[in-house]
């Protein structure tokens, strides 16, 4: 089945009444756990960016702490999993200051944690990746803005 345009849902969604849009939200939030998720950062925790910020960093440290560092391959694993949630929790917010936030706090943990970027070659391009995609982020904001992140990415040697 082919889906509509984002145009055509949104003159339909025009034509309805909000008993009916309310029931739509509903349904979408019991399909999907990313839905839910989005639609509760979206009523709840879009008026307050800090504290959405916090929550999502300690939700990466407790990620961090249980990543099981007996070899490469579980630590690669464990990693892989933070820079999934990590993703979404951006998706959610889609603001570049955001992004950049939770990024540079990623890397700080990898290097605070005193994880081997050699020992596998996934991890090692899993954190230039990240790297990279901070660039492009850093890049995109104001020259304002990017003023405020130059130390923090000082300190990570990306500038």
């Amino acid at each position: 089945m082919k889906s509509h345009t984002i145009f055509e849902i949104q003159k339909e969604l025009n034509t309805l009444e909000k008993k009916d849009v309310l029931e739509l939200c509903m349904r979408l939030a019991k399909h999907k756990k990313e839905n839910k998720e989005l639609l509760s950062y979206l009523l709840f925790e879009v008026n307050d960016e800090k504290e959405y910020l916090e929550k999502v960093k300690k939700e990466i440290d407790e990620l961090f702490y249980d990543i099981n560092r007996k070899s490469a391959y579980t630590t690669k694993k464990g990693l892989q999993k933070v820079v999934r949630n990590l993703t979404k929790f951006i998706k959610n917010s889609s603001k570049k200051e955001t992004e950049l936030d939770l990024r540079i706090y990623f890397c700080k943990k990898i290097k605070t944690a005193r994880i081997d970027l050699d020992s596998s070659k996934i991890i090692f391009n899993l954190y230039y990746r990240e790297i990279e995609k901070i660039k492009t982020a850093f890049s995109k904001l104001h020259e304002d803005l990017q003023y405020d992140y130059r130390d923090d990415l000082e300190k990570l040697s990306i500038i």
